[in-house]
Order: C-alpha cells, then sequence, then structure tokens
C-alpha cells in the first residue's frame, strides 16, 4: 500500500500551487474568495450535520473566519493551507496489514457463525455442516484477465452500487481471487459504525462526504485519487456515486473521479513511469434481494434524494436487520453474483491480457497518441479529455447492463408489474401503486403465462450477449422460477412481497414489486414502458 504521509503531502502541495496558480492569472479568483466560498459552503453544510467531528469543524472554521480578514495575501494562502490539509487530512485512507490478514482469515468462519445462529448450543451441533460463505458469492466473466492487469499497470475496479454491503462483498471477493489489497472510497457516514467504522479505516478505505459541495474539496477528492494511482495503488469506487434508488442498474455516472484514471495516466507518460498504464474493470453485482430495499424505493419515489442524498437510518444500520438478511440468504441458499466485465483503457477501448489497448476491430493501439497534440507533444486538454471519460462512462455502463445476472425475483416481480400495470391502464405510476393492495391479486396461470413469455426473451438477450442468467433463472421452468421467487420475497421483508393463497397471488408491497422489477428496466421486454426516468436519480 501507499505511504499515506507522502501521498497526503503531494495532494495538498498540488491542490495549493493549483489554486494559486489560478489566481494570479488576470482575472482569476483571489485567494481570500476561494477560502470564503469554503466556509459559505461549510456554514451549510454545518447546519445540517449530526456526524461527531461537526463540533470540530465549527470551532475550525470559526477561526478561519476571524483571522481572514486581518491578515495579508501570505497569510491568506496559509490559512488556504491548512483548510487544504484538513480536507486531505480527513479523505485520506489507513491500511494496516495486521488487520487485514485477521479479517480475511476470519471473516467468512465469523459471519457463517453468526448466520447459523446466535446460540453457542447450535453452533457447536452444526459446525459440521455450516454453509460455506463462498458458496454463496459466485464471482465469474473476466476474472484471470482482471489477475492479469493487475500485474501490467494499476487496476480500478468500478462495480455497480445497490447496497452498502456491496463494500464487504467487494473486499472478500478481491480476497478470494488472489488479488492485494485496494484502497476505496466510502461514504463518510459509513465510519460512523463504531465496528464497521474500525474496520474500513484499518483497510485502506478512504472517506467521501457527499455532503460536502464545496469546490475546493472535490478538487481536493479528486487530485487524492489521481495521486494513489500514480502510486500504483489499486482502487475501488462505485462510479455511480450513491446506491441505486430505484433498483435499475446505472445509467448515470459520475465523470469526476472516472476522469482521475485518465489524468493519473497522463501523469504516469510526463514522469516517463515504467508501467504508466491504467486499466478500469467494470463489475457488476446481482442481489436475489436487496438489504436496504424498501428505504432506498421510498426514497426514490419520494423524491426527496437529492435532498437527503446520503440515507443513514437505513436497514443496513441496524444490525438486527443485517443478521436477518444474511441468515435468510444463507438458509434459502441464494447466490449474489458478481460478474467481472472486459478491462478498459482510460478512453474506453478493450484491453487485451497483455494490456494493450484496442480498437473496435479488436487491432492494437497506442492509447498515449490520444494525449499528444499535432506535434506529438503531451498535452493537458481539459475539453478533450472530457469527451474522453464520456465515452468511457458509456462503455461502463454497458458493461453494467451486459453483465447483469437476472434472478428470479427479478423475473417475477417483472411479470406481476406488468400485468398489474396492464390492469390499470392510464395511471401514472404514483397513483398505480398507491392502488395497488394486498385485496387486488392476480391468477397464478396468468402470472406462470407472463413468466413465461419473459424468461423466453431474456434468454434471447442472453444469447445475444445483452445480459446474463443465474443458473436458477436459465436451468430451472417456469414452476420453479415462480417458487424460488415467492419463497425469497416471503423471508426476509417485514412484509412478503408477492405471496401465494391458493391458485391467486397478491401483491403485498407494490413498491418493493417496482423495485425488484427494475433490475430489469430498459432492456424492452415485454414490451414495457421504461418507468425509471434516463436522468440521473435523486
Amino acid at each position: 500500500m501507499v505511504d499515506e504521509k507522502r501521498v497526503k503531502s503531494e495532494v495538498v502541495g498540488r491542490v495549493l500551487e493549483r489554486v494559486r496558480a489560478r489566481a494570479a492569472l488576470d482575472g482569476g479568483r483571489p485567494v481570500e474568495e476561494v477560502v470564503n466560498e469554503t466556509l459559505y459552503q461549510e456554514r451549510e453544510r454545518l447546519k445540517r450535520s449530526r456526524l461527531e467531528r461537526a463540533e470540530s469543524d465549527r470551532a475550525f472554521y470559526a477561526r478561519v473566519q476571524r483571522e481572514l480578514p486581518k491578515i495579508a495575501p501570505v497569510g491568506q494562502t496559509k490559512l488556504l493551507k491548512e483548510v487544504i490539509e484538513r480536507y486531505a487530512a480527513e479523505i485520506c485512507g489507513h491500511f494496516d496489514e495486521r488487520v487485514y490478514t485477521v479479517t480475511t482469515r476470519a471473516l467468512p468462519t465469523a459471519l457463517n457463525l453468526l448466520l447459523t445462529s446466535l446460540s453457542p448450543q447450535r453452533v457447536l451441533r452444526e459446525l459440521s455442516v455450516l454453509s460455506n460463505l463462498d458458496e454463496h458469492l459466485v464471482l465469474e466473466g473476466e476474472i484471470e484477465s482482471l489477475k492479469a492487469l493487475e500485474k501490467l499497470g494499476t487496476v480500478v475496479l468500478v462495480p455497480t452500487h445497490s447496497s452498502n454491503f456491496d463494500s464487504v462483498l467487494m473486499g472478500y471477493a478481491i480476497f478470494r481471487m488472489g488479488l492485494p489489497p485496494v484502497t476505496y472510497g466510502a461514504g463518510l457516514n459509513l465510519f460512523s459504525n463504531p465496528i464497521i467504522g474500525f474496520f474500513m479505516r484499518h483497510l485502506g478505505a478512504y472517506t467521501v462526504d457527499r455532503l460536502k459541495t464545496d469546490p475546493l474539496y472535490r478538487e481536493t477528492l479528486k487530485e487524492y485519487t489521481t495521486v494513489v494511482l500514480e502510486e500504483g495503488q489499486d482502487l475501488l469506487f462505485f462510479p455511480g456515486g450513491t446506491r441505486s434508488r430505484s433498483g435499475a442498474v446505472e445509467r448515470h455516472l459520475k465523470k469526476g473521479l472516472l476522469g482521475c484514471a485518465l489524468a493519473a495516466y497522463r501523469n504516469n507518460l510526463a514522469r516517463q513511469k515504467s508501467e504508466p498504464n491504467v486499466f478500469l474493470v467494470p463489475a457488476t453485482l446481482s442481489y436475489p434481494l436487496v438489504l436496504e430495499a424498501s428505504t432506498l424505493i421510498d426514497d426514490y419515489l419520494a423524491e426527496t434524494g437529492r435532498h437527503r442524498y446520503i440515507i443513514i437510518d437505513d436497514e443496513f444500520s441496524r444490525w438486527q436487520r443485517w443478521m436477518a438478511f444474511l441468515r435468510g440468504l444463507i438458509e434459502m441458499d441464494l447466490r449474489i453474483h458478481l460478474r467481472v466485465g472486459r478491462p478498459l483503457d482510460p478512453f474506453g477501448n478493450d484491453v487485451d491480457l497483455a494490456g494493450r489497448s484496442l480498437d473496435p476491430k479488436g487491432r492494437p493501439l497506442d492509447p498515449s497518441k490520444y494525449l499528444e497534440n499535432g506535434a506529438g507533444e503531451l498535452v493537458d486538454d481539459p475539453r478533450r479529455d472530457a469527451e474522453y471519460t464520456k465515452a468511457l462512462s458509456a462503455r461502463i455502463v454497458g458493461s453494467f447492463r451486459a453483465n447483469n445476472v437476472v434472478q428470479p425475483t427479478h423475473v417475477v416481480a417483472f411479470a406481476v408489474f406488468e400485468l398489474l400495470r396492464r390492469a390499470h391502464p392510464g395511471m401514472d405510476l404514483y397513483r398505480l401503486l398507491r392502488t395497488v393492495n394486498d385485496d387486488l391479486s392476480l391468477a397464478q396461470a396468468d402470472v406462470e403465462r407472463e413468466v413465461e413469455r419473459l424468461l423466453g426473451e431474456i434468454a434471447t438477450l442472453a444469447r445475444d450477449g445483452k445480459l446474463e442468467r443465474s443458473s436458477s433463472v436459465a436451468e430451472s421452468d417456469v414452476a420453479e422460477v415462480l417458487r424460488q421467487a415467492l419463497r425469497s420475497f416471503g423471508t426476509y421483508h417485514t412484509q412478503p412481497v408477492i405471496e401465494r393463497r391458493g391458485v391467486r397471488l397478491h401483491p403485498g408491497d407494490p413498491r418493493l414489486i417496482f423495485y425488484y422489477r427494475n433490475r430489469l428496466e430498459g432492456y424492452g421486454l415485454l414490451g414495457a414502458p421504461d418507468l425509471v426516468p434516463s436522468r440521473r436519480e435523486p
């Protein structure tokens, strides 16, 4: 792992120099104005903050506000440096090899003991038949490519984001694939949990405070990511930003951090680094059930995500719900799929096992030429680079969708929701969700016909490489897919999502039917309209 002090010093130096250089330009923004912008943005954030460090932040910015009007430009630069150092210290991760060793050795056993029972007597009785965590996390896709490229350059893993549990699974998956530990960004709110926070702080996680809107903070965060990549440290971050509120696979990514890969590659070339390449590897996580589904879909439907943005009071924060979810996963023998997509370079080109970038016809190309001017000189061109990152984003989104692994819960939720939608023509989504209740029901035979038709269309898409199927979908008949979905829906959530009574199916929670249905959004299945707007989610 990287030298944290060196990284922090480099980040502070670069950001400080960049701000001073901009201030020196004609019409440039003075240092005093930059600091005042920070004061305004941080005071606004602190009005809403409930984090422990809020009081320390208030005291720090109160001092900056008192001193700023009274000092000369040299003193203003000193205050600017203090602000950047404070941001960098908060962001900077910490890796403890001892904690990593203990955690990776103990995680499967600890989880299995907890999942089996909290009763010591029952644990002793069932030690011989404890489920293996490995059996419930299916790793597939371009794993060998990922392992090969990790030796040829710096790897950035960019997975989909459905649950806070993603970080736990990705960390364990990296260990299982035989890869070295990675640095990864995690929301600051997650560090408030004393147990989870301890492990995250000592396993290389760096903090991302999404409530901070100060441009100086965002610049510091991007520079930290860039420097870590230049140091050769493999990285993991969720390019969608927050968890998908709607349940759909992300269609819009945050391009700021994605652009750090290109910046690091350019800086590596400028320094003539022996292994300058940066590889981006998409990965799609597919759950049969999602721990925080109820809170997430409520937040999406209320369209309050843009105001709350960070949910701190959901199922993940309650230990009992966390354990109920995981225990149900094991007892029902459900599988979470992590499918690794084809690696890409910072411009969105495919990369082969030898680390060579390929054009659309599969021919090797030199990506460094993308960063040169007409005279063959390496140049920094923000507008050009933004277009490259836009192309990269589109390729990652395409990979997410192609590697989306369909589960029985997705199939049945989509079929049931489509039948309910057709039964109420002309209703908008919100009215439909208010109208559907437990008193309504669908004939099981109608649902089975819809599921059969849907499975046929999914099989066609899978053959064309447009999505993937779990074995529970690919190898099961209609009755078995329905049985597995209803069994899953009737266990973890506080009320059954869909419940069978005799020969009819009753929608127990239409919001969650909509949530799980959205995993198949945008594929044109059953002629259904897209119900999740293509714009960025709240």
